[in-house]
């Protein structure tokens, strides 16, 4: 009697193992170390300039940035609410559903641009915001561009297999329902646009650490 394979669970955050899943395959248990993941994720040059963030002496403090450390907080929650519920939203009453991958493609390319775009002037007010402030604050407003500036292209290349990954998981569920047409009320249909919106919300948790972050460090303990 055959034994019943198992897989091996995904270690990693949701987002990690929601593309894993959705890739249909297990990550290695184990792997380099951070650093030496760090390493391939940063060239030199980066590395030089994260160094010298971290090494230098303190920035000069800028002039006061406009708004209060809660105005920060109410616009980043705004923010998060109207990017979930442009993820969760709905489709739209009357709209046929797609009959391929492609719309679905282009909905979750559109959804990420929106979520770069939000989070990274997100991200630029609170570096501005920290880099007034007392002590050790504009360090670390200098020390998080560096790292945006050396994990962001690695960063997007992940997130840029999304859409495909989305795709094929489309193309997958349809195949295994033995149908070629597209029933809005099909039982893979809402499976898919389940896993579809899983994923994007797990994305949009990590497009939101360091914006939480910085938030941490700007509220008063």
């Amino acid at each position: 009697m055959a034994k019943k394979q198992h897989r091996t669970p995904v270690p990693g955050p949701p987002f990690i193992r929601l593309l894993a899943a959705l890739a249909d395959r297990n990550a290695p248990r184990t792997g380099p170390d951070l650093s030496d993941r760090l390493s391939q994720w940063i060239d030199w040059t980066r590395a030089v300039a994260l160094s010298r963030a971290l090494d230098g002496r303190l920035p000069a403090v800028a002039d006061a940035a406009p708004g209060s450390v809660e105005a920060l907080d109410e616009e980043c929650a705004r923010v998060r609410a109207t990017l979930v519920e442009s993820i969760t939203a709905p489709p739209a009453a009357g709209k046929p559903a797609a009959t391929d991958a492609t719309a679905y493609r282009q909905r979750c390319l559109t959804v990420q641009r929106a979520m770069l775009t939000a989070t990274g002037r997100l991200r630029g007010l609170l570096r501005d915001r920290l880099s007034a402030g007392p002590g050790e604050l504009p360090r670390l407003a200098e020390v998080d561009a560096a790292m945006e500036q050396a994990l962001s292209p690695r960063e997007q290349q992940l997130l840029a297999s999304v859409p495909a990954l989305l795709g094929a998981h489309f193309e997958r569920l349809r195949d295994d329902a033995g149908t070629a047409e597209v029933d809005p009320d099909s039982g893979w249909l809402h499976l898919f646009r389940n896993d579809m919106q899983a994923v994007l919300l797990a994305e949009l948790d990590v497009r939101f650490h360091p914006i939480e972050g910085l938030l941490a460090a700007l509220r008063p303990h």
